[in-house]
C-alpha cells in the first residue's frame, strides 16, 4: 500500500476560514464526483488544521493549513489516478481555486503501525 501525504497551503489572499470551508464542503464533493479518479483510491482523508488549539510541540506552526492523505494499491495506481484525464479536467482546476500548489509539499509513504485496535495485528508490509 502506498500513501501520498500532501501538506496543503492555501492561496494567498484567502482566509483560513474560507480555505477550510472550501476544502471541506466543495473540494471533497468535487473529488468524490469523479469516479475515473476515485476508483484508484483506497482511502482519502482531509486533515484540517485546528488553529484554535495550542500544541505542546515547538514546531506546531508548520506554515501549512492541513494535509491530505490518499492511499493507493501501488505506484502504478497512483500515477494512473493523477494522470487520469478527468482528474486533470475537473479536480486539478478546482485545486487551483484554493490551494497554492507551488507551496505544498508531497511525501510518498508506507505505514508501519505501532498502536492498533485490540485484536488487529500491528503489521503493515511496505
Amino acid at each position: 500500500m502506498l500513501k501520498v501525504v500532501i501538506l496543503v497551503k492555501r492561496k494567498d489572499g484567502m482566509s483560513f476560514a474560507e480555505f477550510d470551508e472550501y476544502w471541506d464542503k466543495t473540494h471533497g464533493k468535487v473529488v468524490m464526483s469523479v469516479p475515473e479518479f476515485t476508483r484508484y483510491i483506497r482511502k482519502y482523508v482531509q486533515s484540517h488544521l485546528r488553529p484554535d488549539l495550542s500544541s505542546p510541540f515547538p514546531s506546531a506552526d508548520s506554515g501549512f493549513d492541513g494535509y491530505a492523505e490518499l492511499w493507493f494499491d501501488d505506484l502504478d495506481s497512483m500515477n494512473a489516478a493523477f494522470n487520469e484525464p478527468r482528474y486533470l479536467e475537473v479536480i486539478r482546476p478546482d485545486e487551483l481555486k484554493f490551494i497554492a500548489l507551488d507551496k505544498c509539499k508531497t511525501m510518498l509513504c508506507h505505514d508501519l503501525p505501532k498502536i492498533v485496535p485490540e485484536g488487529v495485528p500491528a503489521v503493515c508490509a511496505p
